[in-house]
């Protein structure tokens, strides 16, 4: 079984003339719940596998968040700038072909709206939308990353964070 696991960044800070969208950072708040939803997958899960990145700040904070919980060292983590710029059918297909098969979790950390398109997409249902901090969890019945394709993902779980804390 291959489980995708889509963590949408947590709570940025609003757009300032100052810096760009690529730059804001997460608010305390967010930072806060990020670090209570990484405890609550936890629960749910023992191995994020992968973990795979949006090169932009708030998306990076909200992946070491996790990664903290997990004891996961930062420099496991991969940067993918597909996952901010066009994060796409193509895309995602191309990180599922360059995943090692005897990887069995891919942990995505991004942006909306590919993280609602994706799992709808690649889901047997459709979910709401993602919010910030949010995560939904798709499964797939094979053995290896290009026996997944779209409409057969199972959804494991939704977390929201107004339903989880």
């Amino acid at each position: 079984m291959k489980k995708i696991i889509f963590v949408r960044h947590g709570k940025a800070e609003a757009s300032a003339p100052e810096f760009s969208d690529f730059e804001r950072s997460l608010t305390s708040n967010g930072k806060y719940i990020s670090r209570l939803m990484a405890i609550k997958l936890k629960e749910k899960e023992n191995d994020l596998g992968i973990i795979v990145t949006s090169p932009a700040f708030r998306a990076i904070e909200t992946a070491l968040i996790f990664a903290g919980i997990y004891a996961i060292p930062p420099e496991k983590m991969v940067i993918n700038s597909n996952l901010y710029f066009n994060f796409d059918q193509n895309s995602f297909m191309d990180i599922l072909k360059n995943t090692e098969e005897d990887v069995d979790t891919i942990t995505l950390f991004g942006h909306n709206p590919s993280f609602n398109e994706l799992p709808e997409l690649f889901g047997n249902e459709s979910p709401e939308v993602l919010p910030k901090s949010g995560i939904i969890c798709l499964s797939f019945i094979t053995k290896t990353w290009s026996g997944i394709n779209r409409n057969a993902g199972n959804t494991d779980y939704f977390l929201k964070p107004k339903k989880v804390l």
